[in-house]
């Protein structure tokens, strides 16, 4: 349904380590480096791009906005949400671990990145 998610940085270093860490842990190589400067992730035919906003504002994570990063186990939900927090991440909502929803039961862990932007990764349970 998606083809890529941009978000804001107002930090790339920042981000870029943040991202390595917590992406490699699910999988995704480094970021590439385009020559403005943006960040681009691309695993498994998703693509995350983080910049500086183009209108030269402040990055802001969005209210009410989440986004959500598949994860092939609980262990790399655990490794992603260390990671992240090693990195400038700040861990929100409860601990990483199964949660139950009307879809079943996820292996969820959530955090904001150093732009404030939330984020969870996600692993179907059965």
């Amino acid at each position: 349904m998606f083809s890529h998610i941009v978000i804001g940085s107002n930090d790339l270093d920042a981000s870029k380590a943040f991202y390595d860490a917590t992406l490699g842990a699910l999988g995704c190589p480094p970021a590439q480096v385009d020559g403005k400067g943006r960040l681009l992730y691309v695993h498994d035919g998703g693509r995350l791009v983080v910049t500086k906003p183009i209108d030269g504002a402040p990055a802001c994570g969005a209210n009410g906005g989440t986004i959500g990063f598949s994860a092939s186990s609980p262990e790399a939900i655990d490794a992603w949400h260390k990671a992240g927090l090693a990195h400038g991440g700040v861990a929100i909502e409860n601990p990483p671990g199964p949660r139950e929803t009307p879809i079943g039961t996820l292996y969820l862990g959530y955090l904001r990145d150093p732009s404030g932007n939330k984020l969870c990764a996600l692993h179907p349970m059965g």
